[in-house]
């Protein structure tokens, strides 16, 4: 468990949050969220001690450890089994089922076992060290973007494991519909403070968006105020027999603290540019076949249009083929056999992480987005859309970082008119705010979009069908994703490559069944059992509340009747300040029951898994 006592941290002039107070409790699984520079990743330097705050200070239990997923790759042992059981704790070391388990939920397969990890891809490479850091028991996981290196099929796995997981959890991530599955607790960065609400993240920006909205009214409710005041003392200075209440007045306005415009938090806001096409579709895409290997070819025969307004999601296993699809779409590879064939008024605007390796280094964000065919001007205007505003346009991309160069390659599909968008993985480095505005920006594209992603949120909201790959090859489906896991669902899930299930439930044991389930249970007795205390006192005052104003309508009913002015004004006040308490009690009984049927469903659903 983690408490923040006052924590500022600063880097020049520039303040990322200060006097900051929070504290992550036993079995609490926390988001952090806020926009990107706002002090997510800052904040987690300071919890890994890899950076320091300026004041105020961080605090642990003793012999309190924290699991972190590094980046940097150091792997010691020759084979991906062996390597993974480094992280085995020193009273697990002969449980190594345990880290082929989790090896297999992050999608290595029996081969994999005994290859070196230097043969595997970096995102494979990122996912034994989370894997390493999954077996090593820790009192707390500190997870940052780990769904950027994993496919749906290890996404889903990763959130049932963490709904499993007893210890603390402290989780960045842009996926907002995996933080939802996953985490009790928000933690919001928002205008250099923190805020830690329990819920999703619904709940967080509404808060958010009220509160603001309050706040901003209350401001022009007091300049109104000051204004009348101010024009009170100017007209009534110099009559002696109002010097008083103009004393008043002026002793009333040195005490009104002013509250503050709020300034505009920066965001993504943008558009893509469309360039018009008289054609039904944009490609048609006929018996095309492909593969690195001949042997072993990716794509087989495969056959489909994309209609000018289609929204196509590639989904599959990492390795299977989706981005090598991607780049024959966009003329970048050359099938082995059949043919892509593009409609002469479809324009193609492309976008892949891999492309910022094209960025020339001594370019500016402002020269590299006109190199995609627009003016200064409008090359001005986008990157300060991509939050590159001022000076920031100058930049040179030598000393950008990754999710800046992101956004560099973003903004150079925005500059490019086209009806058709090939996007691979388009949201990795933009925060929850931006990719809301990615998900608008595309729903308002009035061209095609093919897009390869794994979250599931894009994939419920945008997709209209999928290109989908899995171990029988890849085929269309038509309709929504809901209907696609309903109708044939991922594969993987239900016959998983690696260890037998009697041999997990063999190695788990019935004592450790045990006391997981026994941790479980406490867990929700200390969470649940106050929320239904509080509700059962709320439910008892309200009763006696309303029988209270019942009494107060009849004996008003009555003062009416014999006309009792005094009594009257002296019975409608009291029912007025029966009626607000009634109010706010029925407000805070909603918060309590939705809170109670979260975390009841939580645990019950925890209960149920490891049943």
């Amino acid at each position: 468990m983690i408490s923040a006592v006052n924590l500022t941290k600063s880097f020049g002039a520039h303040t990322i949050f200060e006097n900051v107070n929070f504290t992550i409790g036993k079995g609490e699984r926390v988001g952090l969220v806020g926009r990107n520079g706002h002090g997510k990743t800052t904040l987690l330097r300071i919890i890994t001690e890899e950076d320091h705050a300026d004041s105020g200070e961080l605090t642990y239990p003793r012999d309190y450890k924290i699991g972190y997923v590094k980046q940097h790759l150091d792997f010691t042992r020759p084979t991906v089994l062996e390597e993974g059981i480094l992280g085995l704790p020193e009273h697990s070391a002969d449980e190594t089922w345990k880290v082929e388990k989790i090896l297999f939920g992050l999608g290595f397969t029996t081969e994999d076992m005994k290859r070196d990890p230097a043969e595997f891809s970096g995102g494979y490479q990122v996912r034994l060290n989370l894997a390493k850091v999954l077996v090593s028991e820790p009192d707390m996981l500190l997870l940052d973007e780990p769904t950027n290196y994993l496919d749906v099929v290890s996404i889903r796995w990763l959130t049932r494991f963490l709904n499993q997981w007893t210890g603390e959890l402290f989780l960045i991530t842009h996926d907002r519909s995996f933080m939802d599955q996953v985490v009790t607790h928000i933690l919001g960065i928002h205008r250099q403070r923190m805020r830690k609400m329990s819920g999703r993240t619904e709940k967080y920006y509404e808060q958010i968006i009220k509160e603001e909205e309050i706040h901003e009214k209350t401001r022009l409710n007091d300049e109104k105020k000051r204004k009348d005041a101010e024009q009170f003392i100017t007209r009534f200075r110099a009559k002696a027999r109002l010097a008083g209440l103009v004393q008043s007045r002026i002793k009333a306005l040195d005490k009104q603290d002013q509250l503050d415009k709020l300034e505009r938090v920066k965001s993504l806001d943008f558009a893509f540019s469309f360039a018009p096409s008289t054609g039904k579709s944009a490609l048609h895409v006929k018996d095309l076949n492909f593969g690195y290997d001949k042997e072993m070819p990716l794509i087989q025969d495969l056959n489909f249009s994309i209609g000018r307004h289609d929204r196509i999601c590639i989904i599959g296993k990492n390795g299977k083929g989706k981005t090598t699809l991607l780049r024959l779409l966009a003329e970048e590879l050359t099938p082995d056999k059949g043919e892509v064939l593009a409609h002469p008024g479809t324009i193609e605007a492309c976008y892949a992480q891999t492309n910022s390796l094209q960025l020339s280094p001594t370019s500016s964000v402002e020269e590299e987005i006109m190199k995609a065919g627009c003016e200064r001007q409008q090359a001005r205007d986008i990157s300060g859309a991509m939050l590159f505003e001022g000076d920031d346009a100058l930049k040179k991309v030598e000393i950008l970082s990754g999710g800046e160069k992101a956004r560099v390659l973003l903004g150079k599909v925005l500059a490019q008119p086209a009806n058709l968008l090939l996007l691979d993985e388009p949201t990795n480095h933009l925060d929850m705010e931006s990719c809301d505005a990615f998900i608008a920006a595309i729903d308002d594209f009035d061209g095609a979009a093919v897009i390869v992603t794994h979250n599931e949120m894009f994939l419920h909201i945008l997709a209209n069908r999928f290109i989908v790959f899995q171990s029988n090859g890849v085929r269309m489906f038509e309709g929504s994703y809901q209907s696609f896991l309903d109708k044939i669902g991922w594969e993987e899930e239900e016959a998983p490559s690696g260890p037998r299930k009697e041999e997990e439930n063999k190695g788990i044991g019935k004592k450790e069944s045990r006391k997981i389930r026994a941790e479980i249970v406490s867990r929700r007795s200390a969470e649940v059992k106050p929320l239904e205390k509080e509700i059962s006192k709320i439910e008892h005052t309200l009763e006696d509340l309303e029988t209270n104003q019942q009494g107060l309508n009849e004996q008003l009913v009555a003062a009416s009747s014999s006309g009792d002015g005094s009594l009257i004004a002296e019975l409608s006040k009291k029912l007025h300040q029966v009626q607000t308490e009634i109010d706010s009690l029925y407000e805070r009984y909603e918060e309590a029951t939705i809170l109670l049927e979260e975390k009841s469903e939580t645990f019950d659903r925890q209960l149920a898994e490891l049943s």
